[in-house]
């Protein structure tokens, strides 16, 4: 699409759909994980997920590569982007509550901002950043610091767990930079698969799942977990990077936190303290330093 062929107000409400497609996916794992244990609900949702993907690029006449290097790539993509994360962030949500992991969840620019500073330097260093940097981590610090002294520090370990799976998103954002040659939806089924095949045999030989009595609701929430807040949210994202750029799509990344925040808070009657809401204000600063581009000066005539 060119700029001219765009409809913007059309746009803007699939970013702010697909905030909120992401910004559910806490309240859904957080349901999900009350009747299901979390490798096997992350290994039905990447397996769920990325059989969809793979026939949404059917329909588009894609197909994905068969080389066994690109499914190397595909493999170790899926270690950061789904697998590990994925289960991470489950696993900490059997006691920390939705809206806290949207927040933890939300600093992804940052620890990329920091990684890409300390290994491939191929980004400059700016005040700008260095704000969102300092302002991302100041919220954090409000986050966990306050938290953890809830219950003896009982959630630390899982709000860390969070933060880990937010450091393995960065780096999957950077090394999803050398699938610039594939469409971009392949590496996202590719990934997914890949990731259901690394799940699906540890929650075989850990959860053994043809024994578990999963509830209504939690099934219902890994369905919409799958379907719609990772293969719809994919679909609505790769779009979005076709029509508004990859930069304005980041800008779902501080919609996502208050959505994910309020979605909690209004469906499971979670609380949000003051200083829990201080670190919030400082993340989507924080983040939003880091992914609005920076208004260029005007050319002087």
């Amino acid at each position: 699409m060119t700029p001219d062929t765009i409809d913007l107000k059309k746009e803007i409400a699939l970013l702010i759909g697909l905030a909120t497609l992401w910004g559910a996916s806490y309240t859904f794992i957080k349901i999900g994980v009350e009747t299901i244990p979390p490798v096997t609900l992350i290994a039905t949702r990447t397996l769920i997920a990325g059989l969809l993907l793979l026939a949404v690029l059917r329909v588009r006449g894609l197909f994905l590569p068969r080389d066994m290097a690109t499914w190397g790539r595909f493999l170790f993509q899926a270690c950061l982007n789904s697998a590990i994360p994925f289960t991470l962030i489950a696993w900490a949500e059997k006691t920390v509550d939705a809206g806290l992991a949207a927040i933890l969840n939300s600093t992804t620019p940052i620890f990329a901002f920091l990684l890409t500073a300390l290994l491939t330097r191929h980004e400059p260093v700016t005040g700008r950043k260095l704000f969102g940097v300092i302002a991302g981590i100041a919220g954090i610090c409000l986050v966990v610091g306050f938290e953890a002294f809830d219950g003896a520090g009982e959630a630390l370990p899982a709000q860390l767990a969070i933060v880990a799976a937010t450091i393995c998103y960065a780096g999957a954002a950077i090394y999803g930079r050398g699938f610039k040659t594939l469409d971009p939806m392949m590496p996202a089924a590719g990934s997914l698969i890949c990731g259901a095949v690394i799940l699906i045999p540890l929650s075989l030989a850990i959860d053994r799942p043809w024994t578990l009595s999963p509830s209504a609701s939690s099934l219902l929430a890994l369905l919409c977990l799958s379907v719609f807040s990772t293969a719809l949210a994919f679909v609505i994202y790769f779009r979005l990077v076709h029509t508004l750029g990859s930069v304005g799509t980041t800008a779902q990344a501080y919609i996502r936190v208050p959505i994910g925040v309020a979605i909690g808070v209004v469906f499971l009657g979670e609380s949000t303290s003051s200083t829990a809401l201080a670190g919030l204000a400082c993340v989507i600063t924080g983040v939003a330093a880091m992914t609005i581009p920076a208004r260029k000066p005007a050319l002087s005539t």
